[in-house]
Order: structure tokens, then sequence, then C-alpha cells
């Protein structure tokens, strides 16, 4: 694979210049407040911890949304995150929420990816039922390659004021984290949305993310043809760099605002 890791002076500017990002967005806003979900994954720990150096612990509020298939060491590391930083934090259960829309549409009730979604969902509108009331900013916790290949879900985990982490690969957030001070075993600790029972991002991804990024890094972002994509990386075929790149323009729609027709003239 490709080695996408930045040096120490790069990683140290990133870090100043993402602590920058959040303090500016913040105030563009009118505040100086913001709300993040924390998951106990590595995405959302990076971005608190980040968001305390731009706003300070007092200012940034955690909200911690475990749900009926959410695992407990997640759950147990997002408040072990929240109370590691100093920041409040609310725990709000989410299942009963989603039972009602089950119960006002049952149809979807078998449907994993729906209710998964819809899952997502109920967590945006917390997000945002105490951002309005506190006057925060809501920040996103999506990276590069989860962003460029449509991994997250549309008006749910995407739904947010600004992503901090948006132009960072998957092993850069890591990287990043381990600079700024996160606990090794929250960098290393694998991914997952918590759709789902045992569901994990590399399993539902079907690939995992070093290979992810580099075919990213190399084909989406960069120059080279799907042949020399996979030439260039081992263990890596044609078909797996053709998959990602149906991914990417298949899931464009999640990146954009909501089309409308142009104008009659």
């Amino acid at each position: 694979m490709i080695d996408l890791r930045l040096s120490e002076s790069e990683l140290e500017a990133r870090r100043d210049h993402l602590v920058g990002f959040i303090r500016e967005t913040a105030e563009a806003a009118g505040t100086d407040q913001a709300v993040l979900g924390l998951s106990g994954g590595i995405d959302s720990t990076l971005t608190a911890y980040l968001a305390v150096e731009a706003l300070g612990e007092a200012n940034l509020r955690g909200l911690v949304m475990p749900g009926e298939v959410s695992r407990e060491d997640n759950m147990s590391d997002a408040e072990w995150v929240a109370q590691e930083l100093g920041i409040p934090y609310d725990v709000f259960e989410i299942n009963p929420i989603v039972n009602e829309f089950l119960d006002t549409y049952s149809e979807a009730e078998d449907d994993r990816l729906a209710v998964g979604n819809a899952r997502a969902r109920t967590r945006a509108v917390l997000n945002y039922l105490v951002a309005n009331h506190e006057g925060s900013l809501v920040l996103g916790t999506g990276n590069r390659s989860e962003a460029l290949v449509g991994y997250f879900t549309k008006y749910g985990d995407g739904a947010v004021d600004c992503h901090p982490l948006g132009n960072l690969y998957k092993q850069q957030v890591r990287q990043l984290a381990a600079h700024v001070g996160v606990p090794e075993e929250l960098v290393e600790k694998p991914a997952t949305a918590g759709l789902w029972a045992g569901q994990t991002d590399e399993e539902e991804l079907g690939i995992g993310y070093d290979a992810l990024d580099a075919i990213l890094a190399l084909h989406v972002d960069g120059p080279l043809s799907v042949a020399a994509t996979a030439r260039e990386l081992d263990d890596v075929t044609e078909e797996q760099v053709r998959t990602i790149r149906g991914m990417v323009e298949r899931s464009q729609h999640k990146r954009r605002v909501p089309p409308s027709p142009d104008p009659l003239e």
C-alpha cells in the first residue's frame, strides 16, 4: 500500500489548522459552543479532542446516544472520552424513539438498512434539538474516505454544520489522533457505525481502510487509471478499484445540496 501518513511537522500544522477551523466556524455562526455526538470511535474522539482545544471543555457538549444494537464498550468508551476531556455530556437512549417510528410504520421493521439509517437520523435530530436550544454548532465526524464512497447516512451523521476531519483519509485520522494524545486502544479500535448488531465498517465496505485510502488517493483523487492503480497496489484488483469508483459515483447525491430544476427561460 502507499504511505499516506503525514510528517510530524505536517501533523502539527494540520492540528493547528483544524483547531482554527472549528473556532472560526463557530465564530461565523455567532457562537462559541458546539455539540458533538460521541460514539466511542476514533473519528468522534479526535473531533472532541480538537474541539476542546478550539472552544474549551466547558463549551463542548457531548451526546452519547446508545441504541438497541450499540456495543457496551463503544458507549463506555464514549463516556470515558467525555470524562477524560472534562466536557459536559448527556446520555440519550434512542431505542424508544426508533421504536415509535417502527410502531408507526411497521412494514420497515425487518429492513436492516432502513432501521439502521433511522437510528442515525434520530441521533441527528437529538444533536440539533440540543444545539438549537443552546445556540450551538453541530460538529460532524466524517472523514474523506467515508465521504467519498458515501459511507454515511444522508440526513443522519451527514446532517451537521461542519466536518473538521473532512479532508483526512482514515489512516491520517488515526495518525493525527495518536499525535494529539488519544489513547492507543481507541486509535486502533475497529470502526463501527453501530447501525446493527455485529456491524463493522470494513466488513460493510468490503475492503480494508488502508486499501480504500490508497485507491481513493491514486485513482479518485489522483491521476492513475484503474489498471495502473491495481498495478501500483499489492493485493488490490482492478475489480476492487472499479467497485470503489462506482461507490463514489453513486453517492454523489449525498455530497450535494438537493437539486432543483433549471429555471425556465
